[in-house]
């Protein structure tokens, strides 16, 4: 299934995507039917299993017309993004071959990471604010897995039952800054610069995740065109490594790294963003997560 996060008439509440232009808001069906339900996305993730096991019963014990009655129309609703505080926002970087490659990079023998303040989070169609002394704005399309059961030295094994679902993300990065520095906190920590969304996609419903192409669109034109095939240590290894340094909470955003086709390693001119852009980010089985870039505001 694929969850969302939304408000509506300013009430925030969660639902079902049931198509592009549907939304079935779980808590007006919990009260139309007069039964228990998590009281926010978050909630229900931290549940785990639990939680999904309780929405198949909402649906279950439910009936056509409440069901209908408790469906919106997505353009009714404002999607924010699924995970509103992550605890942790853990990035990888040089996880895929392709990307590596395209910056004559040697391929890790370990997970390299790095992490993000929660205050960079932003939902679909949230503007990407670019700082005006930030030069070199750039995009990155990730896989990002939402944990939803906690978990230390996790085994490759049993990774799968430590993960809730998949939504995309874009590490958005101030080059510049990024190379400046020679590490990556401050160049990829500005507020707004990790859009996530427009979903979630329950692990259940994705059979494969070595084998999903991924995408990013600046102003239409295709920037990046890849595979998690490309990736160099897939969702489950990611997960036990991770989990060998640091407990796993529910929540926890893991974002995977990023294929070819990133701006500053365009040839022969790079192609940073700018104030007007719109980025998509889609990833296969999840959708699509759009942003536009606006400029800092100097009021």
């Amino acid at each position: 299934m694929k969850l969302v996060r939304f408000t509506r008439a300013k009430t925030e509440s969660y639902g079902l995507l049931k198509s592009s232009s549907e939304i079935l808001d779980l808590r007006q069906l919990s009260k139309a039917s007069r039964q228990l339900a998590h009281p926010d996305l978050g909630e229900l993730i931290s549940a785990g299993t639990q939680g999904l096991d309780a929405i198949d019963k909402l649906l279950q014990n439910s009936t056509e017309a409440q069901r209908k009655r408790a469906t919106l129309c997505t353009n009714a609703v404002r999607v924010l993004a699924p995970v509103a505080t992550p605890p942790k926002i853990i990035c990888l970087g040089l996880n895929y071959r392709d990307h590596a490659a395209e910056q004559k990079a040697q391929l890790p023998d370990e997970p390299v990471i790095f992490m993000k303040p929660h205050t960079t989070v932003i939902g679909p169609d949230e503007a990407i604010v670019k700082p005006a002394f930030v030069k070199q704005l750039d995009y990155e399309a990730e896989l990002a897995v939402i944990i939803g059961k906690a978990g230390k030295n996790i085994a490759v094994d049993d990774a799968k039952e430590h993960i809730f679902g998949y939504t995309c993300f874009n590490d958005v990065s101030a080059r510049d800054i990024q190379f400046k520095d020679k590490q990556w906190t401050r160049g990829k920590s500005f507020d707004t610069f990790a859009p996530m969304g427009p979903c979630i996609t329950t692990s259940d419903q994705m059979s494969n995740t070595d084998n999903l192409w991924i995408r990013t669109r600046v102003n239409g034109e295709l920037r990046q065109n890849s595979s998690t095939r490309n990736m160099v240590f897939n969702v489950y290894t990611i997960v036990h490594e991770l989990s060998r340094v640091m407990t796993l909470e529910p929540m926890d955003v893991i974002a995977t790294g990023t294929p070819a086709g990133v701006a500053f390693a365009m040839k022969p001119v790079a192609k940073f963003l700018q104030p007007g852009d719109l980025v998509e980010v889609e990833i296969e089985d999840i959708g699509v997560l759009r942003n536009k870039v606006v400029a800092e505001s100097t009021t």
